[in-house]
């Protein structure tokens, strides 16, 4: 029935959802933002009004049907307001992410052509500012936080209660023309426009209209069953699909309460406070988590560390039988019981997660083992693997059918086919509609079937309908003697560890596979402050010969478990080294969703690759980095490399 609704035409834009909201639900809350310590919360009526004046105060600055909105800010109410003013307006919302110095926002701005800029505090305003001679097409900036704004020049900047206020004043003379923009809206308008990550070149404008967002919010929230008294906590960056359609698209939909925190530095603290019903996480957030608890584990007291192996060892046999609903005997069952009481309640109470009905990772594979642990302690954490051009959902696991090595099934409304060479391609209602201004990439992306090629190669599994990821089509490769080479099946096993941020496995084409590791500096950081090992910065703590010994002993054990899969045995390790710099966005080394940029790292550190295949032992190597007032520096080392351990395939199957 909601489905049918929506395609009547009569929920076809995120300002008929407000205004249903408004109507039906005015009273419950629609967001809360922690500031100053204390928790605010407006409802979808007090929504509704603020909205509606600052698209009244947008059309007072003259914005116009088509103009493209910048968004560029910390997750707040105020911010996502403003995508919805914009589309109001019939303006499309551009959200960008605000960790992004201002020379990686320059192309962005320029290409979008981008009027307005919405502006969260005084750093987004330099950075607008210092582009603004490259993009001169801006008009007016918008600014939320006014510290610090008092003696700019105000020619072109706006306070946002300004803009508000102004729209309230005027709303007798702009109303009508606001409704009809309004009333314009379909479900082919433009809803937002989003860029990618841009891994292999320049990100891409996806265009993603009403359609793909409203019917990609209604099939996944059907779904998972999810519900008006949900919780969500916005906290990943507003530039990303995944926000966009929990906290905007699913948020509008079923009516649940979106939760901004303080601030990044808070959002643990802010985690706890909310326990949320409905969790969504990259695998690095799961990663550093658990890193975090292994850490103060191993400062805990002996009785309390044997407590937390022995209950947690039981977890991990039964816990995610007991999810799922499956047999666990009465005495299996009591043990876990006790756990619960004495730790697996605690650590998620701890985590924030003690609400969590439903929780999700996607972005990234995540490590088996990681998945598991969170399983094992009764969190229903699920995967789903998507991408922005499909508003987020290709595949999703159903409750009941949760394995740590697929992504599950086809989700609700989409198709899914496997080239010959193994790539998948899926079409869906939430497949977009174009990239911006670049057809050529969108017919190389989109054939005229509605066919998207995701770039990802797997299969599907005959018996189960699971789709299982092997790689990025591109990264998976041969050795050079024709067994398959997939890093990234690799890299995740490696960055269970707490130790290990990072890794970079190379290997396409030769005789052997490497690896480059980053050490987490919190966690061996913590490991040197216990053993009375003192440290001057990251580069002296990765080069110690006991983190030499540590990293090698998981690098060995990894090969162990990669050996156990004969179709990708020839992916272990044999040598590796510690790199000297933690690999960093700034530097143009990931991307600010923290996807590793393979070309870039191996054109950067083309000495290092060459001294893993050439037997050397040490090489010395010079690093240009970008330090965090911008300006630009050179590091050198003389890295150690060494060789691990590896086995034959079948002496490991034997055992």
């Amino acid at each position: 029935m909601a489905y049918e609704l929506a395609a009547a035409g009569e929920y076809a834009s995120i300002p008929a959802l407000l205004a249903r909201n408004a109507r039906d639900i005015g009273d419950k809350p629609a967001y809360r933002e922690k500031e100053f310590g204390i928790w605010q919360s407006w409802t979808w009526a007090d929504t509704a009004e603020e909205i509606r004046a600052l698209a009244l105060g947008m059309l007072a600055l003259g914005i116009e049907r088509g103009d493209h909105v910048a968004i560029i800010g910390r997750n707040r109410p105020a911010h996502y307001w403003a995508m919805v003013a914009a589309q109001m307006c019939g303006a499309v919302p551009v959200p960008l992410y605000q960790d992004a110095v201002a020379e990686e926002m320059v192309y962005t701005l320029d290409h979008c052509h981008a009027r307005f800029v919405v502006c969260g505090d005084q750093e987004q305003v330099d950075k607008v500012l210092e582009v603004q001679e490259q993009v001169a097409h801006i008009e007016h900036v918008i600014y939320f936080d006014k510290r610090g704004m008092r003696k700019y020049n105000h020619a072109h900047l706006n306070w946002y209660h300004d803009i508000q206020e102004e729209g309230r004043a005027a709303h007798t003379r702009l109303e009508s023309e606001l409704d009809a923009r309004i009333a314009e809206l379909d479900y082919d308008s433009t809803c937002v426009m989003l860029y990618t990550s841009g891994t292999t070149g320049k990100p891409k404008g996806v265009v993603l209209s009403n359609r793909n967002i409203v019917e990609s919010a209604i099939n996944s929230a059907e779904f998972d069953s999810l519900h008006r008294d949900d919780d969500i906590l916005a906290y990943l960056p507003m530039a990303w699909v995944g926000d966009f359609i929990f906290s905007l698209g699913q948020a509008y939909w079923v009516g649940f309460c979106t939760n901004c925190p303080e601030s990044p530095d808070t959002m643990m603290n802010d985690l706890r406070e909310i326990g949320p019903t409905y969790y969504f996480a990259p695998p690095r957030v799961f990663e550093t988590q658990l890193t975090n608890v292994m850490i103060r584990m191993e400062d805990a007291g002996r009785f309390k560390k044997r407590m937390f192996d022995y209950f947690m060892a039981h977890a991990k046999n039964v816990g995610p039988a007991i999810l799922d609903g499956k047999p666990v005997s009465a005495i299996d069952k009591l043990k876990y019981k006790l756990g619960e009481f004495f730790i697996y309640g605690p650590l998620k109470n701890t985590l924030g997660f003690s609400r969590v009905r439903i929780g999700y990772t996607a972005g990234e594979a995540i490590g088996p083992e990681i998945f598991e642990f969170y399983r094992s302690l009764g969190i229903n954490l699920k995967q789903l693997y998507g991408q922005t051009e499909a508003t987020v959902f290709i595949t999703v696991h159903p409750d009941g059918q949760v394995r740590a090595d697929t992504v599950g099934v086809p989700a609700p409304g989409v198709e899914l086919r496997i080239a010959d060479n193994g790539e998948i391609f899926y079409r869906s209602p939430g497949t977009f509609v174009e990239y911006y201004n670049n057809p050529e990439s969108t017919a190389d992306t989109k054939d005229s079937e509605g066919w998207v090629a995701t770039g990802d190669a797997g299969f599907i599994e005959e018996n189960s309908g699971h789709l299982r990821i092997i790689d990025r089509a591109k990264d998976v490769g041969k050795m050079s003697d024709g067994r398959l080479f997939a890093p990234k099946y690799v890299e995740n096993k490696l960055k269970f560890y707490p130790d290990i941020l990072e890794a970079v496995v190379f290997g396409s084409g030769r005789d052997m596979c490497t690896a480059f590791i980053n050490i987490d500096l919190t966690a061996i950081g913590n490991w040197a402050e216990r053993n009375n090992i003192a440290y001057a910065s990251y580069q002296e703590l990765a080069g110690h010969p006991q983190v030499y010994g540590a990293i090698q002993a998981h690098v060995e054990e990894v090969n162990k478990s990669v050996a156990a899969d004969e179709m990708l045995s020839g992916c272990q390790i044999h040598r590796f080294l510690i790199l000297h710099k933690e690999l960093d966005a700034d530097d143009g080394e990931m991307t600010r969703t923290r996807k590793v940029r393979r070309i870039v790292v191996a054109d950067k550190f083309s000495d290092l690759i060459g001294a893993l295949y050439d037997g050397s032992t040490q090489q010395y190597t010079e690093t240009e980095v970008t330090y965090e007032d911008g300006r630009k520096g050179k590091i050198t080392a003389t890295l150690e490399i060494r060789d691990a351990a590896v086995m034959a395939a079948q002496k490991v199957a034997a055992e």
